[in-house]
């Protein structure tokens, strides 16, 4: 089994990925709990507790939400 590598180890492009990774994790989520924090129990598909939950599962959860929590607004 090869070691593992430490952050010092890594090169600067992989070190500047995971960080790009991570604040895209991070603008989504935040965008999926704003989302749910400005809408009513009847604009979201399931409890807005496990959607909440959910967001916080890396790149799935607020991808999910977006893609299938949030309710069609008529007229939208």
């Amino acid at each position: 089994m090869a070691a593992r590598q430490q952050w010092k180890d890594l090169s600067r492009g992989r070190k500047r990925a995971i960080v790009v990774a991570g604040v895209l994790q991070l603008a989504l989520q935040l965008a999926a709990l704003r989302d749910l924090s400005g809408r009513t129990r009847q604009q979201v598909n399931g409890p807005k507790a496990a959607w909440v939950a959910a967001s916080f599962i890396n790149f799935a959860g607020p991808i999910a939400y977006f893609a299938k929590g949030r309710r069609k607004q008529p007229g939208r």
